[in-house]
């Protein structure tokens, strides 16, 4: 994203192409197991959620996006793209079949964004500003299988089984902050958490050393394509892939079959391994957090009304 506000800064076709290029090597490096198990029919309990639940496909990560304020010469498969215009990077004296071909992200755009960019500030913010609370030890997942039979990822056991499972649950406090972790408690679950959560608390509640928070520092910044840069998109999906791990490898499940070792977070031992483990997310967290928040903030600065056409 350009700093200079209300101008467009223009990267060559041979500038944007070979970032471009760059970005797609480290995708398909990142969503080339994804994509070979999907057209084998095969399913991966761990890393098919950033996917599923998040609703982003592959393809569309895929795509390299400069950031606003940034116009790429020649970019003529961005024609029609959602968000994007062209625009005319010549002085008017410039005859315009004269003119080079340049996309960019579109001020009318971001305009009808707004709402969205202000409210991914407004909890980004809220959510850096708290300390980080790092007692819950992962029983999300455990809470979302307490007591019941429909256990959301069938193919795989329960490690401790049932009984077992049900019984970490009931030895230790249940502190989720995160709304849409807890909103898949199963209804004995939902009583046990240290309080209830809503979507109106959203904004009050979440803390940065939540696992599902930072997670969602890759749902949030894709929100804002292509209002903001691909590298930090991917930055943000790279964090996802990490805390899905940690986040697994603590679940109830069974999941050495996918080479998966467990957290044990029913130890003493296994808490302080998840502890030290979310310490250093949140810590990766913080800075990706803070890049976002700027880059929401640039947004917010600019006069849609007094950018170029």
């Amino acid at each position: 994203m350009s700093g200079r506000r209300n101008e467009v800064e223009v990267l060559t076709e041979a500038q944007w192409r070979g970032q471009a290029a760059e970005h797609l090597a480290r995708v398909d490096q990142l969503v080339g197991p994804y994509i070979e198990r999907r057209a084998a029919g095969s399913s991966h309990p761990v890393i098919d959620f950033l996917f599923t639940y998040y609703g982003h496909k592959p393809a569309q990560l895929r795509r390299w996006h400069p950031g606003f304020g940034i116009g790429m010469v020649g970019a003529r498969e961005y024609d029609g793209a959602r968000g994007y215009h062209r625009v005319s990077a010549a002085p008017d004296s410039v005859a315009p079949q004269q003119q080079p071909t340049v996309f960019a992200a579109d001020p009318a755009y971001l305009a009808r964004r707004r709402d969205t960019v202000e409210f991914v500030a407004k909890l980004v913010r809220a959510t850096g500003s708290r300390p980080a609370q790092l007692s819950c030890f992962g029983l999300h997942e455990w809470a979302m299988v307490y007591r019941t039979e429909d256990v959301r990822h069938q193919q795989v056991p329960l490690r401790l089984g049932r009984t077992g499972t049900d019984e970490v649950v009931e030895s230790m406090s249940l502190r989720c902050t995160h709304f849409d972790a807890f909103r898949f408690f199963t209804p004995e679950a939902v009583g046990r958490n240290i309080e209830p959560l809503t979507r109106a608390d959203q904004v009050a509640r979440e803390q940065p050393g939540c696992l599902h928070a930072n997670m969602d520092l890759y749902k949030w910044s894709f929100k804002l394509v292509p209002l903001i840069p691909s590298t930090l998109i991917l930055d943000c999906f790279e964090l996802a892939c990490a805390a899905r791990e940690l986040d697994m490898r603590a679940s109830p499940y069974d999941l050495s079959e996918y080479g998966y070792e467990p957290v044990r977070i029913e130890t003493p031992s296994g808490r302080a391994e998840y502890v030290r483990s979310q310490s250093a997310l949140a810590e990766r967290s913080a800075r990706l957090r803070q890049i976002l928040l700027e880059a929401c903030d640039e947004l917010l600065a600019y006069d849609v009304a007094q950018l170029p056409d």
